[in-house]
């Protein structure tokens, strides 16, 4: 991937539209039916009672990290100074600071849920749906990497650090063995810091990214067949992710429980409206080429990763939010990229 060209895409003309709802037909085609075994899966029980917990963890701690590693180092980094990179960080940024101000300050939401009902607003599914459209629009795949980056960078790791903050991890043994604090009991603020920056470096799609980055900074190319294990492996994480993201489907809902219905008007609506919206703004601002620009605003209009159910259910906080985020979001993204399409295209 490295020396892809900046701020360029495939002219656009009459047929924009035309492939743009090609790529996604095809892609929701694809993950409909991966999603519908899913969902067959946990409704007769194939996998057992604890099927879809597992397999997140092993979409967390295993296949998701080794994609991440194989795709990272392939990134070309002089991505994270063209414009169409700053558009889209500034107006990601913009909606996670606003889903985090009516959440925390408004609502007085948890910080755990304002985390998952964040990552709902503003983490895309840039992989499933945004890596065949970068293909379809612009005939350039890398397309989707300043999404990604930023993604992995940012958001990722800022809410890793938020939900590893919580006194006791839902899944998992302290690191280290540390003691849980007394019922009632402060920890030392150094605590807690070292807490913090112990979990989230040890968080592992954050060392996944990080050590992705390393690689692709190396003046040199590390060989293929190196990175073809952690490529053979990270293939396994999208079709695992939407197979979690079936079972839970299947679960009824007086089980896995409804998602408050203001939490999932915002997260939907600030996926789906406000940050297309915010993302043509800004890139008319910043004077983006037409083809950059329409580039862009699909990549914003793209619904909620399934990663976020995942990690919704790593945490064991917003599963049902971000359960139906991304079920009302990949719904709507179809009218959607048709408007996109056709007022940009």
């Amino acid at each position: 991937m490295r020396g892809s060209r900046r701020d360029t895409a495939r002219p656009v003309g009459p047929g924009a539209a035309d492939a743009l709802m090609s790529a996604v037909l095809a892609a929701l085609g694809t993950m409909g039916a991966v999603v519908g075994l899913g969902w067959a899966l946990g409704r007769w029980r194939v996998l057992g009672e604890r099927a879809a917990p597992v397999l997140a963890r092993v979409v967390f701690a295993v296949a998701t990290p080794a994609l991440l590693v194989s795709t990272v180092a392939h990134a070309d980094l002089h991505l994270l100074a063209s414009r169409t990179a700053l558009v889209t960080w500034v107006s990601t940024t913009a909606v996670a600071v606003l889903a985090v101000v009516v959440l925390r300050l408004v609502w007085h939401r948890p910080a755990a849920d304002v985390t998952v009902g964040t990552l709902a607003s503003s983490y895309v599914n840039a992989g499933n749906i945004g890596l065949p459209l970068a293909v379809y629009l612009l005939d350039d795949p890398v397309a989707v990497v300043p999404t990604l980056l930023f993604q992995l960078l940012v958001l990722a790791p800022v809410a890793f650090a938020v939900l590893d903050a919580r006194p006791t991890p839902p899944l998992e043994p302290r690191p280290g063995g540390a003691p849980a604090p007394a019922p009632g009991g402060r920890v030392p603020l150094a605590m807690r810091v070292e807490t913090v920056v112990r979990r989230t470096l040890s968080n592992p799609i954050i060392l996944a990214t990080l050590t992705g980055l390393v690689l692709a900074a190396l003046p040199w190319s590390l060989p293929e067949v190196a990175l073809q294990p952690f490529a053979l492996v990270g293939a396994a994480a999208a079709p695992l992710a939407l197979i979690t993201f079936g079972m839970s489907l299947a679960v009824p809902r007086t089980t896995g429980g409804a998602a408050p219905r203001r939490d999932l008007a915002l997260a939907v609506g600030l996926r789906s409206v406000v940050h297309p919206v915010l993302t043509w703004g800004v890139g008319n601002a910043l004077g983006l080429p037409a083809p950059a620009l329409l580039a862009v605003v699909a990549m914003a209009a793209l619904p909620t990763a399934q990663n976020v159910l995942v990690y919704a259910m790593r945490y064991r906080h917003g599963e049902a939010l971000a359960r139906d985020t991304g079920l009302a979001t990949t719904i709507l993204c179809v009218p959607v990229l048709l408007v996109v399409a056709a007022t940009l295209g």
